[in-house]
């Protein structure tokens, strides 16, 4: 017999093994099988792969609606956002679950002479040495099944500064992503490589910060010197202090 469910945690690590089977991203025990395999190849043909810094960051540090202080990039992959944030004067916390991510993104690192301090951890259930003046988040959101957004505000409640932003881009509907509702998401026990969402949902999900700006993310060429999608939201809220 298994009684095994007391905490809102146990709960929350039960509905993970749901969509263990699709990657191991979400399982209880925190396994990278998959993200792992999916970085083991530096040279394939994805567009975030690329050395380039989101053309939404890019636009907030030149408009001045940030500025340089403490930052945590969550998910940060290979790294390309962490390095522009250390280049503009940040202080750098840079976390993903994937150790092959994470060792492409110090190679980066060392190649460019970036300092930025790279964990290999679950953003969620690690003692990260916040608070932080930025949150950054280029497509985590939308790669965490619905239960997992509990995880993500409680990680905003404890580690995003007052008056500290919250920058984030995400998988916009009718473009990329899953529209299925979530509650079809638990009965499929799958998340179809991510989620849609859609301003409403974005605003009603962080309605405890303040909107700066919301808008599609530009469409960058190849020779621009920054990263851009248009199947992506951009999204800036402000935790007011």
């Amino acid at each position: 017999m298994d009684r095994h469910i007391r905490t809102v945690n146990d709960v929350l690590e039960l509905l993970d093994g749901l969509f263990a089977r699709e990657a191991d991203r979400w399982s209880a025990d925190g396994g990278s099988d998959w993200w792992d395999e999916f970085y083991a190849d530096r040279d394939k043909a994805v567009p975030f792969f690329v050395a380039k810094p989101d053309e939404n960051l890019v636009s907030y540090l030149d408009r001045g609606l940030i500025t340089p202080g403490r930052a945590l990039d969550l998910g940060c992959g290979p790294g390309r956002n962490a390095l522009h944030l250390a280049s503009a004067g940040f202080t750098v916390d840079a976390v993903d679950l994937s150790p092959t991510a994470i060792a492409w993104a110090r190679d980066r690192a060392r190649d460019a002479g970036a300092d930025v301090r790279f964990l290999c951890a679950d953003a969620f259930s690690t003692d990260l040495d916040g608070p932080y003046d930025l949150v950054y988040d280029s497509g985590c959101l939308h790669h965490l099944p619905p239960h997992r957004r509990i995880s993500y505000l409680a990680l905003l409640d404890r580690a995003l500064a007052p008056g500290g932003h919250l920058a984030l881009s995400c998988f916009a509907a009718g473009e990329m992503g899953s529209e299925l509702p979530d509650a079809e998401l638990y009965r499929n026990a799958r998340l179809d490589g991510g989620l849609a969402y859609t301003p409403e949902s974005l605003r009603w999900i962080f309605a405890d910060l303040t909107e700066v700006e919301l808008r599609r993310m530009h469409d960058e060429p190849p020779e621009s010197p920054n990263f851009g999608e248009p199947f992506l939201w951009t999204a800036l809220f402000r935790r007011d202090g």
